[in-house]
């Protein structure tokens, strides 16, 4: 597995897939190709359904020039490797001089035709499961918090990660307006940082800061996905009233970004962290269970109540559909990231009740969850062609 600083990648919304990743792409292959004096690249299946909501278009424009890129929306073309593929197509003097097909695998990673998709670049961890790495650290007599730093120490840039996200949460509370894009939809965390405010409510807070990272990604400004844009808001929700109402020191909070960032380290690792792919128990899903098994350890959970907080929300998201309305990151995404938070939290709550002993294992619902993604039809994975998204047109 890769390092999980790959989970916590900080830039701008609405989509890490749809929009970070496609920016991603483009800045490579302008690199690898200065002199080329136009572009033409072709989005398919999914990044063709729902790109324009995703701003995929805009992104990828404004990374290789607007005046000289052409972007094609190709809606009948889907790889079976995944449905979030690209191809970029650089000329000089009206010839072709390259050619990329890439693909955006979520959470802003990308990965060629054919390349492995359960394979690190880097490496870091000895082991591959949650299992694994418990049977190691009950050898070893360690937390997981010592597992992370003996194999990816991170400290520092997880400090960077939690002062952007609580710079994220501070601006939404602050912000108020309409979103941009056809559903003209309003800004909510104000209104719900106000009513925190008169009731010093711990639940009140979470979810006003849910949507206050949510909204900022919708507004296409900086957040850090955890583990992707549309869901960047669940984990930063049950952080903020542990620092504000509680007193937790920085420092214990990263220490609960290692643990959450492994759980997303997991499932990426092991199933997926793409709507477009599993639908959105990919991503809220497993936004949830990381936020669940940091909040178990701020609950001074042990080991085991840890990885059950972390398999309840996740088990909980099963079959989680995407199907974002206009092809927006705003209905139903935003609300579902305070939902979402509000179920880690209880998750934590309940598993930390109990003396972490249960009888389905987090490793084994990775894998439900990656075949129930498989098993659900494309309408229901980031199209904007079922569900709520065919129920409600603008």
């Amino acid at each position: 597995m890769d390092s999980i600083s790959k989970i916590y990648k900080i830039g701008y919304g609405p989509s890490s897939s749809h929009t970070m990743g496609p920016q991603i792409a483009a800045e490579r292959f302008l690199d690898k190709n200065p002199d080329a004096d136009s572009f033409y690249v072709e989005l398919y299946g999914s990044l063709a359904l729902t790109g324009r909501g995703h701003l995929t278009d805009y992104i990828i424009k404004k990374t290789l020039g607007s005046d000289r890129t052409t972007v094609k929306f190709d809606i009948k073309t889907t790889y079976e490797y995944h449905p979030n593929g690209m191809k970029f197509i650089a000329y000089k003097n009206k010839k072709e001089i390259d050619s990329w097909l890439v693909f955006s695998v979520g959470g802003g990673s990308l990965r060629e035709l054919g390349e492995a998709r359960d394979e690190g670049k880097e490496n870091l961890y000895p082991h591959k499961s949650l299992d694994e790495i418990l049977l190691y650290c009950e050898d070893e007599n360690i937390s997981l918090v010592d597992y992370v730093k003996r194999f990816d120490d991170c400290t520092d840039y997880l400090n960077k990660v939690l002062d952007v996200m609580l710079d994220s949460i501070d601006r939404g509370l602050s912000t108020s307006g309409i979103l941009p894009g056809s559903l003209r939809l309003e800004r909510r965390a104000k209104d719900f940082y106000k009513k925190y405010k008169k009731t010093c409510s711990f639940s009140n807070l979470m979810y006003a800061s849910a949507l206050a990272v949510a909204e900022e990604n919708a507004g296409g400004n900086v957040i850090v996905t955890c583990p992707t844009c549309g869901a960047s808001g669940v984990v930063p929700a049950v952080i903020y009233p542990q620092y504000i109402i509680n007193k937790v020191p920085k420092e214990k909070l990263v220490e609960g970004l290692m643990i959450a960032g492994l759980i997303g380290n997991i499932i990426k690792y092991n199933g997926s962290i793409s709507g477009a792919e599993v639908g959105c128990q990919g991503e809220i899903g497993s936004a949830s269970s990381m936020a669940a098994s940091l909040t178990a350890f701020l609950f001074g959970g042990t080991n085991k109540q840890i990885e059950y907080a972390a398999e309840i929300a996740l088990e909980h998201h099963l079959g989680l559909t995407c199907d974002p309305i206009d092809g927006l990151v705003q209905i139903p995404c935003i609300e579902r990231n305070a939902i979402a938070a509000s179920m880690a939290f209880d998750s934590a709550k309940y598993a930390c009740l109990t003396d972490g002993n249960h009888r389905i294992s987090f490793d084994y619902i990775v894998g439900v969850m990656k075949e129930t993604g498989k098993d659900l039809s494309n309408k229901y994975k980031e199209t904007s062609e079922g569900g709520l998204a065919k129920i409600i047109k603008c």
